[in-house]
């Protein structure tokens, strides 16, 4: 599932390919990713492009004459530019581009979604008003991320997950954080002390900007089939910790797989992890 920084890269990249552009016509085919919403109302998102916003991981797109677009890349969603006739395998809506291109919503399977509106009603859309403070684009101090996840009774990186309280985040960069600050994936967030939130704090957005590095490029590869994992811990279980050599694990987790190392993750707050763990900017090459 795409997450805070491949959802940051697309709206770079839309940005850049509709500045100075206008759209000429816009055109989706019959297919899920407009439930709830009207094929026909995408058809009228015409013109310039006035601002291209990120709440989490929802693009919202304001056009001339108050029309808006939230969008939702799914599971497999992606915009992809292309000259115009070129074929894109599972395109779903088209933005066809007066200067000839066309850019492509590519979904395979559907999970994405579309849903046209007024601009005026975008952040009063339910799936917007009700997510909570965006890293990248609100801040997130260590006092703010104790009042959003402090009060939750599920386990600590379940509780990174909700979208209501901190948006942005999932299953990759919740694991990737909580591995850098040296919290036990399981802690309880009621357990944990002002340093650890600190910490915490500091190594969510330590995960965001390596996501944003490593995502840059109209297309990257980011994990995608054969490519390298350069994650610090997620999906490295049953290899070595690249910081004290103990052996990955993995366990279900709020209905994800979670990845975390015993022990420079330690499970009970009186054990301290290796030395090691406070390089929260440190990138596995």
């Amino acid at each position: 599932m795409p997450e805070l920084p491949e959802v940051e890269i697309a709206r770079r990249n839309l940005v850049h390919w509709l500045d100075g552009r206008r759209v000429v016509r816009a055109e989706a085919d019959d297919s899920r990713v407009f439930r709830g919403a009207r094929r026909e109302d995408f058809a009228s998102l015409k013109g310039r492009l006035v601002s291209l916003e990120r709440r989490g991981k929802y693009l919202l797109f304001t056009f001339e004459g108050g029309r808006g677009l939230m969008a939702h890349l799914g599971m497999t969603g992606r915009f992809v530019r292309r000259p115009e006739g070129a074929s894109v395998p599972y395109s779903r809506a088209r933005f066809h581009l007066d200067s000839g291109d066309v850019i492509h919503f590519a979904d395979s399977r559907l999970f994405g979604r579309m849903e046209p509106c007024a601009a005026s009603r975008l952040y009063a859309l339910d799936a917007v008003k009700e997510l909570g403070r965006d890293p990248l684009a609100d801040g997130l101090t260590a006092a703010q991320l104790q009042e959003a996840v402090g009060p939750s009774k599920q386990e600590l990186k379940v509780a990174l997950m909700d979208q209501g309280r901190v948006t942005g985040l999932g299953n990759i960069h919740a694991a990737e954080a909580l591995y850098r600050a040296g919290l036990h994936p399981s802690r309880k967030p009621g357990s944990l002390t002002p340093e650890e939130w600190l910490r915490l704090a500091e190594a969510i957005h330590a995960s965001i900007t390596f996501g944003l590095e490593e995502q840059q490029g109209e297309e990257p590869a980011y994990l995608e089939d054969g490519a390298e994992n350069r994650f610090l811990v997620y999906g490295r279980a049953g290899t070595a910790c690249a910081r004290c050599g103990t052996t990955v694990q993995s366990f279900p987790q709020g209905g994800r797989t979670t990845h975390c190392c015993p022990q420079c993750q330690p499970k009970h707050p009186g054990r301290k992890p290796p030395d090691g763990r406070r390089k929260t900017s440190a990138r596995r090459r």
